[in-house]
């Protein structure tokens, strides 16, 4: 009984925070709900495999649990290796001369409006973007998460971003 008090606590003190990381990696709130979902029974089962060091790091071990969980909820459907093959295909020819330009113009735009352009990503695209974006990761560490070549991660990151640009752009013509 003492454990379901405390899992109520730890889920309801962080379930925000754990669906907006699902989110980034989700196509839709279902699938971020289900990932989260098997997020937080992964938490559970490994709590006592988490060691205590300091202020934040319980937040930090469950940020990295959910994200290694909504990795493993796209393996098992195999999306990452179906959207590896669209490394290939053609991306659009909005090219960024650097990232602090995509950096600007997303600043002048709504978070909520951000957050679609990047949920609408391909979800090869949008994983790879979200681990070197929010996650820090380079393309060496996406690709062995992954299981894909490193210049793999690097090309899907750069499409994503020319991607997000392009979107940003017709978003900033439209609301002038």
């Amino acid at each position: 009984m003492k454990d379901r008090q405390l899992w109520k606590e730890i889920y309801e003190k962080h379930a925000r925070r754990m669906f907006f990381i699902c989110r980034r990696y989700a196509s839709n709130n279902e699938e971020a709900e289900d990932m989260m979902h098997d997020g937080f029974m992964q938490i559970f089962k490994s709590l006592h495999t988490f060691t205590d060091r300091g202020e934040g790091s319980l937040r930090a071990w469950m940020d990295k649990v959910m994200v290694n969980t909504c990795l493993q909820y796209l393996r098992k459907r195999d999306i990452l290796r179906e959207s590896a093959s669209m490394e290939y295909a053609g991306a659009g020819t909005a090219h960024l001369q650097n990232t602090d330009e995509l950096e600007q113009a997303a600043a002048s735009i709504p978070l909520d409006v951000l957050q679609r352009f990047i949920s609408e990503l391909p979800v090869g695209y949008r994983t790879v973007f979200n681990l070197y974006v929010f996650e820090g990761l380079s393309h060496k560490e996406i690709a062995e998460q992954l299981g894909i070549k490193e210049r793999s991660s690097s090309s899907q990151y750069h499409r994503a971003k020319t991607s997000l640009a392009k979107q940003i752009r017709a978003y900033e013509r439209k609301h002038r």
